[in-house]
């Protein structure tokens, strides 16, 4: 695939920000409903691997913290979810960020890449959700009595909402890239 390692500090600015007012659009509706599109975050952080520097890992969590603290904070969204696991985020994040950085270096623009960015994809969102949502379950408190059979069964309740999402907005993200890379090699070749 085209990656993005060498975008002039312009396109990554342009990449960086749109990523950045994506993620202010839908985070505060973690789940989304009928008015509210699910959050994209994790798809953000694996994006923002196969297109942006190191830096932008730093800014999207910060903004994703920051958001969170507004919407609790200011907005009275329930802050059941923060706990002291909630620090496990940070790894869940980087594990996407490190995801889409793989396929940025691995992937080719061909059904070997399409299959190569789908698994990891894939691979990226499950060790996140194993690392957040096992950091929430084991350490969070908020779970009387844990078990690996009840953590299976969380994992099998919880799981497909944040595939689902996280895949349906990479979907997304690669028909616009493969659109926007056509249009340059249109243009290129013109």
């Amino acid at each position: 695939m085209n990656t993005c390692f060498n975008c002039s500090p312009r396109a990554q600015t342009f990449i960086g920000v749109g990523l950045m007012a994506f993620m202010a659009a839908t985070r505060f509706h973690h789940f989304g409903d009928t008015l509210h599109l699910p959050d994209a975050s994790w798809a953000i952080f694996f994006a923002a691997g196969f297109y942006l520097s190191p830096v932008w890992l730093l800014a999207l969590m910060t903004e994703a913290f920051a958001i969170d603290y507004a919407s609790i904070g200011l907005l009275g969204t329930s802050a059941f979810c923060v706990t002291p696991a909630y620090a496990a985020l940070i790894p869940g994040y980087a594990a996407l960020w490190f995801g889409g950085r793989w396929t940025a270096r691995k992937a080719d623009a061909d059904m070997p890449g399409l299959a190569k960015l789908t698994g990891a994809a894939l691979a990226a969102t499950a060790v996140a959700f194993v690392i957040s949502n096992g950091a929430f379950y084991w350490f969070g408190g908020r779970v009387a009595e844990t078990s690996l059979v009840q953590f299976v069964q969380t994992f099998v309740d919880y799981a497909p909402s944040f595939f689902g999402s996280t895949l349906m907005y990479l979907a997304v993200a690669a028909v616009a890239h493969v659109l926007v890379v056509s249009r340059q090699d249109s243009a290129s070749r013109a």
